[in-house]
């Protein structure tokens, strides 16, 4: 398929979004954006890939510092770097490379609130991926190595700051299907048959 269209994926913890974003990236022969661009931010920056790792997909923490500077919502615009917080630095890094590499070539973007960031783009579609907790939970034990007895907290927290950071940033609800192109039950279907749903529907926009 010669693929004309940016993806990106916004994903429920355990879900899978990392694994059917890179196999939709290759079956489409693009190129894939996930914990790159903590990388490509880091370069850029000059910041320690490790400080940016550990704020990736989270809120600025302090509400008061937020609303002092104006900043409480994202979707409003924001400002120079400045003295901003660690996780707006990165936030800001991101939103320029996710639009210089869309601008590029046809790419597939996971999280990072790529599809608000890409809202203007002609041809880019918006995926959510979600899953009912009992897979999740097993998925994340499996994948992640989560003690059982935790598994679900560390599930719900993980959703909690992907819904705090979206909300934060893009002034929308994280997971509201009037956000999205297309919502997928990843617990249904495997990687494969979900990649496959993903190509069919680019397939009918045509």
């Amino acid at each position: 398929m010669d693929c004309k269209y940016t993806i990106t994926i916004s994903r429920q913890f355990g879900s899978g979004g990392k694994e059917i974003g890179r196999a939709l990236a290759e079956r489409l022969g693009i190129a894939f954006y996930d914990k790159e661009l903590i990388s490509m931010a880091a370069k850029e920056s000059g910041v320690d890939p490790k400080i940016f790792e550990n704020v990736d997909e989270k809120a600025t923490n302090s509400l008061l510092y937020s609303l002092s500077m104006g900043l409480y919502s994202f979707g409003n615009g924001f400002s120079s770097m400045g003295d901003l917080p660690v996780n707006d630095q990165l936030y800001m890094l991101q939103h320029k490379i996710i639009k210089q590499l869309a601008n590029e070539q046809p790419c597939v973007f996971v999280g990072r609130c790529a599809d608000y960031v890409l809202r203007d783009k002609k041809n880019c579609v918006n995926i959510f991926l979600y899953a009912d907790i009992d897979y999740r939970v097993k998925r994340t034990i499996e994948k992640n190595n989560v003690d059982p007895d935790r598994a679900e907290q560390a599930v719900n927290k993980a959703d909690k700051t992907r819904a705090n950071y979206y909300s934060f940033y893009s002034g929308k609800k994280w997971g509201r299907p009037e956000n999205y192109d297309l919502c997928i039950n990843t617990g249904k279907i495997s990687t494969d048959k979900c990649v496959d749903l993903i190509v069919d529907y680019l397939n009918l926009l045509k």
